[in-house]
């Protein structure tokens, strides 16, 4: 395990929309640069960067056309290799986006791979043997290439799915896992991470590390097994790189070599009880989020889910919580800003490494605009970062009409300007729990969890980090738990509360740590 994991906090950057610095619309690299002093003032000591390699962009950068060449929009494999330095200057980490399951139809390996004539890529890709011939239960498409044939998609269109064999060959164009073309494919992906780590990466979010062997059993061992192979390259030759899995199950990823698993915004899952149990924007129903603070929600709905996971796994690596990503509507959708510094001192306070994705700092609107790049739903959670309140939010002195999406046009528009003049505002208690979060062992990623008082329909939530105990109400009401904290004092706060003679009383919209 990577030791700086231990006290690392991940900012997601989507890197067309974070900083703009040659007017074309469009963030890059030089962008990100110039913003690693506010990343580090925020105390996040890590980066995660959307996908930034050549693609057409017909899935924003995740239809990869050269795994080994960054996207001109962003700037120059130089530009990059620059970023990584600079970064390890200011003691920040960088996690480049891989996406192993497939690529674009553009990608040289796939335009070989399609050709009649047998190559050393014709097993690249998922191929049926007949152009009428179906790859049953799967998304495949037919009619467009020279090979006859159909090809098997990992997810949209525009991405056939890469190789990795099928673990119960069903049909004789299915080869096993263990075949030598197979066993290329995966190879071919460790070159890649090979020749990112040797120029200066810290390592990768996997895009949908789940979808790799086809067929595969309840417990993935296909897949599984992938992945342990590849962790063995890390452990013997980059032993302080760091993979985290776009998984969502911990008991199978963390098992399976991943240093780290995020926790998805599934539909109904724990996560989504926390701050978005109202459905997709297109279907909003009545709001039960916990950290709503008129909702009633309910803490034992993420706990039933969380514990076990984080009991089975937590010997094993991190389970984290996200603010927020690129596929999930941004939390100032339904929550305040005094609700978002109660969730966020929450995320910030549990094990694991937390992400803190780009503007949620400063609650940077979801936008209900049209979809970019195979955006859909998720477009309006894509939108500029604001930095000013001056031209195009001071993402980019370009026209207004070139940028990558609009800026939120609202006269009240969060920007970092006007937060930083502000010293009760989200911008500053982000940086005080961070702050918080580094300086007190007891609240980085390994340090012990115990929930202490969880009671369904209930508050406060109060719970242990190590030696720490901690209390969270999110509602309108105070309210009391009979917990006994003899001896403790306050080290941090947001609102009000107190402990006293047994029990633990927390006014309305209030969090507490006691030591």
């Amino acid at each position: 395990m990577p030791k700086w994991l231990k006290d690392a906090v991940f900012y997601e950057i989507y890197p067309q929309s974070f900083y703009d610095t040659n007017r074309d619309g469009i963030g890059d690299f030089n962008g990100i640069i110039e913003k690693l002093d506010y990343i580090k003032g925020l105390g996040c000591n890590a980066l995660w960067i959307n996908p930034c390699f050549d693609s057409p962009f017909k899935d924003a950068g995740y239809d990869v056309r050269d795994y080994k060449k960054v996207a001109p929009r962003y700037g120059t494999n130089n530009d990059l290799y620059r970023l990584f330095g600079e970064a390890h200057k200011k003691g920040i980490r960088v996690l480049l986006d891989l996406v192993p399951g497939h690529t674009s139809e553009e990608h040289p390996w796939f335009l070989e791979s399609q050709k009649a004539e047998k190559n050393e890529f014709t097993n690249r890709y998922i191929w049926t043997n007949f152009c009428f011939q179906p790859a049953t239960g799967y998304p495949y498409i037919g009619g467009e290439c020279e090979r006859n044939g159909t090809y098997m998609l990992n997810f949209f269109k525009c991405q056939p799915a890469l190789n990795y064999g099928f673990l119960n060959c069903k049909e004789d164009w299915q080869l096993p896992p263990d075949h030598p073309d197979c066993v290329a494919t995966r190879e071919a992906m460790k070159d890649v991470m090979r020749f990112w780590l040797d120029h200066g990466c810290d390592g990768f979010r996997v895009d949908m590390a789940y979808s790799l062997v086809k067929n595969d059993d309840e417990v993935r061992s296909g897949i599984c097994a992938i992945w342990r192979n590849v962790r063995e390259m890390l452990d013997a030759d980059y032993p302080e790189a760091a993979i985290v899995a776009e998984w969502g199950q911990p008991q199978l990823s963390l098992k399976a070599g991943f240093h780290m698993d995020f926790y998805l915004n599934r539909p109904n899952s724990g996560y989504s009880s926390l701050m978005r149990d109202y459905g997709m924007p297109e279907r909003l129903k009545e709001d039960n989020s916990f950290f709503k603070k008129d909702a009633h929600g309910d803490i034992t709905r993420f706990l039933k889910e969380y514990l076990p996971d984080y009991e089975a796994t937590k010997e094993d690596g991190y389970y984290c919580l996200i603010t927020c990503n690129h596929d999930t509507v941004r939390p100032k959708y339904n929550l305040s800003d005094e609700e978002l510094k109660i969730a966020y001192a929450f995320i910030f306070t549990m094990p694991g490494v937390p992400f803190l994705y780009y503007g949620d700092e400063i609650g940077m609107r979801y936008q209900e605009i049209p979809t970019k790049e195979g955006g859909y739903f998720r477009t309006g959670a894509r939108t500029p970062m604001q930095w000013t309140n001056g031209k195009n939010a001071g993402f980019s002195e370009g026209e207004a009409d070139a940028l990558y999406l609009p800026v939120d046009p609202a006269a009240d528009a969060p920007s970092v300007e006007s937060q930083e003049a502000d010293a009760d505002s989200l911008l500053h208690t982000v940086r005080e729990l961070l702050a918080l979060r580094h300086a007190e062992e007891d609240l980085q990623a390994d340090a012990e969890f115990e929930a202490v008082y969880a009671e369904s329909g209930k508050l406060p939530f109060v719970y242990r980090r190590g030696n720490l105990l901690l209390a969270v109400n999110p509602s309108e009401e105070s309210v009391s738990a009979p917990v006994d904290a003899a001896g403790r004092s306050e080290i941090f706060s947001i609102g009000s509360g107190k402990a006293e003679d047994g029990v633990i009383t927390l006014e309305a919209q209030s969090f507490l740590v006691l030591k």
